[in-house]
């Protein structure tokens, strides 16, 4: 191959486009599949068992659907940020794939502020999710949207204050520097295991995960923010959601639990992407479990939690963790 025409550098930008696009789809295919079943199981009923094998042909059929309906835009909506919206909402959480250390040889990216990078996305999730809601000029999707931007102001809050827990003992902000500090020694999750629980709590809410799900509360909002999209503007939304968890189930792995780091044996890149990949999964697992066991709560319950609880105690934590770390 010429490379005159395609210098290295440009096809390591295209195969690493490449591999985020292909997780993205590829997990939220197998999270809707998994996600439909465990509910199934929780609730004892079969789940989709019609199209495939026990169903795991469904959502393929239901994404072709969605990508072959029209996207109706309400009569007195803002016709340009109702389109931008669900754009806005699935870019952000593509771009943290970047800098995700799935094992000692597999990041796009080694950058030494990847922690603020990731929270840095992560915080205009919220900004797309008030544009879909206001643009469509629904009530429901303007009462969704307010919500979501009050329950990830005051969730943010304590998800960065438990990471800030982590980085004052490793002194950096690097996620393959917070794994390897774990390597060398113990997981953090045992180290600071009110720091872990407290980012358990909050990334459900951040990800607008049930029992935290008021943002699009069916009982309440029909669909919330995104009650008035059809097609694939509702199908990006949906992309977002799972993507999210996945990504927030990635950081807590990275900074909580050890990375790519698995049983003492050899090691090499794809070994450790394995180890990476299964803790991911069995913390997505748990986030499905906790929706389909636990009932909604109200939203001031929400808010307490946060600001009431979680806030003092992850200051708290914080304030601990700098003395012992001074001393």
């Amino acid at each position: 191959m010429d490379t005159a025409f395609l210098p290295p550098e440009l096809l390591r930008m295209l195969i690493a486009a490449l591999f985020v696009v292909t997780v993205v789809f590829v997990n939220a295919l197998f999270m809707v599949y998994a996600e439909r079943k465990i509910a199934g199981h929780i609730q004892r009923r079969p789940g989709p068992y019609e199209v495939g094998w026990h169903g795991i042909l469904q959502t393929l059929v239901d994404g072709i659907k969605l990508m072959t309906k029209e996207l109706v835009i309400p009569r007195d909506a803002n016709r340009m940020l109702f389109r931008v919206a669900p754009l806005l909402a699935f870019t952000p959480v593509v771009m943290p794939f970047l800098v995700l250390p799935f094992s000692e040889n597999l990041t796009i990216i080694d950058m030494n502020i990847g922690l603020i990078f990731i929270l840095a996305m992560a915080s205009l999730n919220v900004m797309a999710i008030l544009v879909a809601g206001w643009s469509s000029n629904n009530k429901y999707g303007l009462f969704g949207a307010m919500r979501s931007v009050a329950q990830n102001i005051a969730y943010e809050i304590p998800i960065l204050l438990s990471l800030l827990s982590v980085v004052l003992i490793t002194n950096s902000f690097s996620m393959r520097t917070i794994v390897e500090a774990q390597i060398s020694g113990l997981w953090f999750c045992l180290l600071q295991p009110l720091a872990f629980i407290i980012y358990l709590i909050a990334a459900l809410a951040e990800t607008n995960r049930a029992p935290f799900d008021m943002p699009e509360a069916e009982s309440e909002l029909t669909a919330g923010f995104h009650t008035e999209y059809s097609g694939m503007g509702f199908g990006l939304f949906f992309l977002g959601e799972y993507t999210n968890m996945f990504i927030v189930s990635s950081v807590a792995v990275a900074v909580f639990l050890g990375g790519w780091s698995g049983l003492p044996l050899p090691m090499d890149a794809w070994t450790g992407a394995f180890w990476f990949l299964l803790k991911v999964y069995i913390l997505m697992f748990i986030m499905i479990w906790v929706r389909w066991t636990y009932p909604r709560v109200r939203f001031d319950q929400l808010m307490n939690l946060s600001w009431k609880y979680l806030i003092p105690f992850a200051l708290l934590n914080l304030i601990v963790t700098a003395v012992i770390v001074k001393l």
